[in-house]
């Protein structure tokens, strides 16, 4: 397979900006899919950047098994991630593969900060796309222990009871978010 110039990877990353998944098989095809991780524009961003922003699901469902899972948590000069971006254009399904994915950082991918000191669930708090925020703070670890999982303590704190939930967040900046969880949805 031939080396892709620079050119080629510039075409790719247009190409997963506006979700042109046959252009993007057509790079897989020629130059292989090895190169996918490593490809940036001038501002850091990758090709899970452009379709994370844009929302093009069928690219990312392309794409996840041909990228390494690391690439998920990869910042651009900005700090942001490809889930900083499908939360900033409020793209809810964007936002649960990227979150979901497996293996890969998972529910870690939501107190990432970017150079401005946000998480994507700041950032969905601040567009007020209370959806995503509350998707978002259904899916955060709020309660763990060193590893990531519950302590005896906090399972000796969950109410049997079916009750909603009212959950208060404090961000990078002090402003309290809170968000109710309910078992109707």
């Amino acid at each position: 397979m031939s080396k892709p110039t620079t050119e080629d990877n510039d075409e790719l990353l247009l190409s997963c900006r506006y979700g042109d998944l046959d252009d993007l098989k057509a790079y897989v095809d020629k130059f292989g899919a090895d190169s996918l991780s490593e490809i940036r524009d001038d501002n850091g961003n990758t090709i899970l950047h452009m379709t994370s922003a844009n929302g093009h699901i069928d690219v990312l469902d392309y794409l996840l098994p041909l990228v390494d899972s690391n690439l998920l948590s990869v910042q651009n000069h900005a700090r942001s991630t490809a889930l900083h971006w499908a939360v900033l254009n409020q793209h809810l399904d964007t936002a649960k593969k990227l979150v979901g994915l497996q293996p890969g950082p998972g529910v870690n991918l939501i107190d990432i900060q970017n150079a401005k000191g946000r998480s994507p669930l700041t950032e969905a708090e601040l567009a007020g796309w209370n959806e995503g925020a509350a998707w978002l703070v259904e899916k955060m670890n709020l309660n763990t222990g060193a590893e990531g999982e519950a302590t005896a303590e906090d399972e000796q704190d969950v109410p049997d009871t079916k009750a909603d939930v009212e959950v208060e967040i404090k961000d990078a900046e002090g402003r309290i978010a809170r968000a109710k969880i309910s078992d109707s949805g």
